[in-house]
């Protein structure tokens, strides 16, 4: 299992996912690594939630500013 801790960036998290799913996908795999594999998977998909949320208030913030356009992508 890697260390998520070790990961902060969203390409190595995203990258990390790609390698869970498609080891998930061979469906090779005992039960138990299989659960541990996708216990992982649920934990870097949090934390690339999280790096994408950030990005999407910085960017927010940005659009606030002086002389800023209103927010093109709000629903």
């Amino acid at each position: 299992m890697t260390n998520t801790a070790d990961m902060n960036s969203y390409e190595a998290l995203y990258a990390r996912m790609q390698a869970i799913v498609g080891r998930l996908e061979a469906g090779e795999l005992p039960l138990e690594e299989a659960l541990a594999l996708y216990e992982e998977g649920v934990t870097v998909a949090a934390a690339c939630q999280r790096l994408l949320d950030a990005a999407e208030l910085r960017i927010q913030e940005l659009n606030v500013g002086p002389g800023a356009r209103p927010n093109l992508w709000e629903d």
